[in-house]
C-alpha cells in the first residue's frame, strides 16, 4: 500500500470550518430571493441565470479562499480542496457499509502500461449488509488529476449509493505531480477491471458495473470505456459523467465565457494539465484528450451532466455527442444554472441534489434495474 495516499493527508475541519459548513448546510434550506441578498444582482451570460445558492456559494468560497489553487504550495492547494468540499457536504448520509480497502492491483497480472502495478486505496459504499449481489459504480473524483481525494467525494458518493440502491467504490488513484500521465488513467482501468474480474467476491453483479466521475474523474470514465473496447474487453455497463474534462488540445467558447469567476477558472486548468501531463505531444492522446479518439462507437450507453456556467461545459456536450452521433444512446443534460463542481454541493443546494438525483435515475435505467 502506497503511503501517503496520492499525496494526500487527512483533512481535519477547524471549529471555523465547521461553522462554515453549518452556514452553508442551512442556507440551502433558504429561498432562493433570500439567498439573492447575499449573492448579489443575478449574473447572467450566454441566455442562463447563474442560480442564486450557487452565485452566494462561489461569492462565500472567494472570500475565505487562501488564493488560487496554482499559487498555492502543492499541500494547501490539496487541504484547500479538502475543506472546500467538507463545508458544503450536508448533513452525513449514514449507509449500512461504507469501508475502507485497499485493491490488490500490484500483484495482479493486467495488461498495459507499469504505471498501473500499485495497490491503491479505495472507499467502498453499499445501502445494505450481506452478500446480495448489487451493481456497482466504480467512481473516479475530481481535482485535475492533481487534487481531490475519497474523502472529498465523500459525501456525492455516499448520496449516489442511498438514492441508486448500488454499491459505489470510489478509488483514489494517484495524483500529479508525484504520478504524471498516463498513471491515473491506467490506475482507473485497472481498478475497473479488478472490480469486473473479481465482482463476486466483491459482491456485485457482474451484469450491471457502470464507472463514472466528475471533472478528471469523468475524464478518467471516458478513457476507460474506450480502452476496454478497443482492447476487446468487456466493458462497462454504463458510463455516468459529470462536467468531464475530454479535450486538452484545444479551448471552447464557454471558456472564455465562464474562465473567470465561477469557481473553475482558465488558469486553474492550465494548471492541472501542465501539471498532470509529460510533455504538450500528450494532450493529443486520447487517454487525456478522450475526444480526440478515431472511433466512438460501441461505447457503454451514458449520461453526461454539463454545467451552464463551466468552463468545460462545451466540450463535455461535445463528447456526447459525438457518441450519439456513433450510434451510442446517450442522455445529454445541461443545468445551465450552476457551475462546474455542483456532484460535491449536495449538501448546500437543493439543485444540486435534484442534478444527481436526476442522474442516479439515468443510471438504474442504463443498469435496467
Amino acid at each position: 500500500m502506497r503511503s501517503p495516499m496520492s499525496g494526500h493527508r487527512t483533512f481535519r475541519p477547524s471549529i471555523a470550518d465547521r461553522l462554515t459548513k453549518a452556514a452553508m448546510t442551512a442556507s440551502g434550506s433558504l429561498p432562493g430571493p433570500v439567498i439573492q441578498l447575499a449573492g448579489g444582482a443575478p449574473r447572467r451570460i450566454d441566455g442562463q441565470v447563474l442560480d442564486p445558492h450557487f452565485q452566494a456559494g462561489v461569492r462565500v468560497m472567494s472570500l475565505l479562499s487562501e488564493g488560487e489553487y496554482e499559487d498555492l504550495p502543492l499541500e494547501q492547494a490539496r487541504q484547500t480542496v479538502e475543506r472546500s468540499a467538507y463545508t458544503v457536504s450536508g448533513n452525513r448520509i449514514d449507509l449500512a457499509v461504507v469501508k475502507d480497502l485497499v485493491l490488490p492491483l500490484a500483484g495482479s497480472d493486467q495488461p498495459g502500461d507499469e504505471t498501473a502495478r500499485a495497490d491503491l486505496p479505495a472507499r467502498l459504499y453499499s445501502p445494505v449488509h450481506g452478500d446480495e449481489p448489487l451493481p456497482m459504480l466504480v467512481f473516479f473524483h475530481g481535482g485535475g488529476w492533481v487534487l481531490g481525494s475519497i474523502d472529498s467525494h465523500d459525501a456525492t458518493c455516499r448520496y449516489i449509493a442511498r438514492m441508486g440502491g448500488l454499491k459505489v467504490l470510489s478509488v483514489d488513484y494517484r495524483l500529479a505531480p508525484e504520478f504524471l500521465f498516463p498513471t491515473a488513467a491506467e490506475d482507473a482501468l485497472a481498478s475497473f477491471r479488478y472490480v469486473r474480474d473479481n465482482a463476486e467476491s466483491l459482491g456485485v453483479d457482474p451484469t450491471r458495473i457502470a464507472v463514472g466521475g466528475d471533472s478528471a474523474g469523468g475524464n478518467l470514465a471516458a478513457v476507460v470505456c474506450q480502452q476496454t473496447r478497443d482492447a476487446g474487453e468487456k466493458t462497462p455497463d454504463f458510463q455516468l459523467l459529470f462536467v468531464p474534462a475530454t479535450n486538452m488540445s484545444a479551448r471552447t467558447r464557454s471558456f472564455e465565457l465562464f474562465g473567470e469567476g465561477f469557481f473553475l477558472t482558465g488558469r486553474n486548468m492550465d494548471f492541472y494539465e501542465t501539471t498532470y501531463l509529460r510533455s504538450d505531444a500528450d494532450r493529443l492522446d486520447p487517454r487525456a484528450s478522450p475526444l480526440l479518439a478515431e472511433d466512438f462507437s460501441d461505447l457503454p450507453p451514458a449520461h453526461v451532466a454539463t454545467g451552464g456556467f463551466d468552463p468545460l461545459r462545451d466540450e463535455g456536450e461535445a463528447y456526447a455527442r459525438k457518441m450519439a452521433d456513433a450510434g451510442v444512446k446517450v442522455s445529454l443534460r445541461r443545468h445551465s444554472t450552476m457551475v462546474h463542481p455542483f456532484v460535491n454541493a449536495v449538501g448546500a443546494t437543493p439543485l444540486a441534489r435534484a442534478a444527481l438525483s436526476e442522474a442516479v435515475g439515468a443510471l438504474r435505467m442504463g443498469l435496467a434495474y
